[in-house]
């Protein structure tokens, strides 16, 4: 299995009960074969432009680790989906994430520490 990074916007009126499309994402990933690795929550915030006659969205963002023949399955499913305005599925770039960690652990080494 791969894993893909899967940013949702949801529909803002949703933001009060975000759970429950949340759960619907989370059952059609499972349900697809795929596994969740990690979930996070931006939060609802101002789009560059109007989707669907909305100026906001509650954006989530999930990286998964899915077989091949499960993404145009999910892709499928949001593309109908009422509840999220938008989505984007791509591959996760595992050499960036990695070079991305080191120049924080590098960062946090370098910084010397200054007591006064």
């Amino acid at each position: 299995m791969k894993e893909y990074e899967l940013i949702v916007l949801v529909h803002p009126d949703l933001e009060v009960d975000i759970e429950a499309p949340l759960k619907k994402v989370r059952t059609l990933v499972t349900s697809n074969g795929g596994t969740i690795i990690k979930e996070d929550s931006w939060g609802k915030k101002k789009l560059a432009y109007r989707l669907k006659n909305q100026d906001f969205a509650v954006y989530v963002y999930f990286d998964l680790s899915l077989p091949a023949d499960a993404l145009l399955k999910i892709s499928n499913t949001l593309n109908i989906s009422d509840d999220v305005l938008r989505y984007l599925l791509v591959t996760a770039d595992i050499k960036g994430r990695k070079a991305l960690e080191e120049a924080k652990a590098s960062e946090s080494t370098d910084k010397p520490d200054i007591k006064e």
